[in-house]
């Protein structure tokens, strides 16, 4: 036979196989698919981050929480991207692993790892009223292990902790709040852009970047970043044991790196996660115990995400892509924020 027989037979070989291997694929899932997939889909597994993954073994009975907060405090929703990976810190979730740790009598002490330039003053608020339940209720330690950022909403919600570790070069501070839009409303006249704004009173198009600010805007907003301001200083100054006084004198905003935080009273030690587990066994008489972190994938994610990044790789369109899928909105808001959102 010449070359194009030859071609044309291992064509229908490969087609023949080909088609015998599609029907029992076909054949196995009418059999199978519904079953697995309602296992993959059962709600204890789409909320697989309340399971757990033993990081040190010992006592069921006595347990350490290690808990990681990175990237931004707020709420997008679910951050996982479409291409199956967790795209970084998930409010909702971090929520449900404090709740349940404040249910579990068997967690005895908690260490947070935190690496965060901050976020929303509500979810800063949210995750710090969740932790002051825990202590409230459970009487337990909490330890806080600072990375290379935890300032501004990142210090809020490390604040309550009953001791806080740093890295000499940790940038942590930036006690304080911030609101910012953007004002276009020159540049639009300049092109002979106008705006059209029907409203039921002067301030319902506050802040926005169609017209400049007034100083009746202006006086309505630093009057809520004031307040949010203050919450923010009796966090400190609680959490800390700091007099008010002492708290203001760091609190205009300014960021430390983790020497100064620990001369400014605002940390106590210097060290990293694995030395702030160890410091609570010893403190607390713990050195028996199991010390776990939270799943942060979910199931079906965690099934393809493996497969799905090594077919397309971590690509700078990747990466821009998924950004521009869980951006937050841009409405103006207040921000327990230290440098760009």
């Amino acid at each position: 036979m010449n070359t194009k027989r030859w071609v044309a037979l291992g064509a229908a070989v490969v087609l023949l196989f080909g088609s015998i291997l599609i029907s029992a694929l076909i054949n196995l899932s009418k059999s199978n698919f519904a079953g697995q997939f309602e296992k993959l889909t059962s709600t204890s597994l789409l909320e697989s981050n309340m399971t757990r993954k033993t990081i040190e073994e010992g006592s069921n009975t006595s347990q350490i929480a290690l808990l990681k907060v990175d990237g931004t405090i707020q709420d997008t929703g679910d951050t996982t991207s479409i291409l199956g990976s967790n795209t970084g810190y998930n409010h909702q979730q971090f929520l449900k692993q404090l709740d349940d740790i404040k249910a579990d009598t068997n967690v005895k002490g908690v260490v947070l790892s935190v690496n965060s330039p901050g976020g929303g003053v509500v979810e800063s608020k949210q995750v710090y009223e969740k932790i002051k339940a825990i202590q409230d209720a459970r009487k337990i330690p909490i330890y806080v292990s600072m990375g290379s950022m935890a300032a501004s909403g990142g210090y809020y919600i490390s604040a309550p902790a009953d001791k806080i570790f740093v890295d000499e070069e940790t940038l942590t501070g930036s006690i304080g709040v911030i609101m910012q839009a953007v004002n276009y409303s020159e540049l639009a006249d300049k092109y002979g852009v106008s705006f059209e704004t029907i409203k039921t009173g002067p301030y319902k198009d506050i802040m926005s970047g169609s017209r400049k600010m007034t100083e009746g805007d202006r006086k309505i907003l630093q009057s809520m970043v004031d307040d949010s301001y203050k919450r923010f200083l009796n966090v400190v100054a609680d959490g800390r044991d700091l007099p008010m006084a002492a708290v203001k004198k760091v609190a205009d905003g300014r960021v430390m790196n983790g020497s100064q935080a620990v001369k400014a009273g605002l940390a106590d030690d210097f060290g990293y996660t694995a030395d702030a587990i160890a410091a609570l066994k010893q403190d607390k008489d713990m050195k028996g115990s199991k010390v776990f972190e939270y799943n942060t994938q979910d199931s079906i994610s965690s099934l393809f995400s493996t497969k799905v990044s090594s077919l397309f790789g971590a690509s700078a369109e990747t990466q821009a892509i998924t950004k521009l899928l869980s951006n937050y909105n841009n409405a103006p808001r207040m921000m327990y924020m230290y440098g760009a959102e």
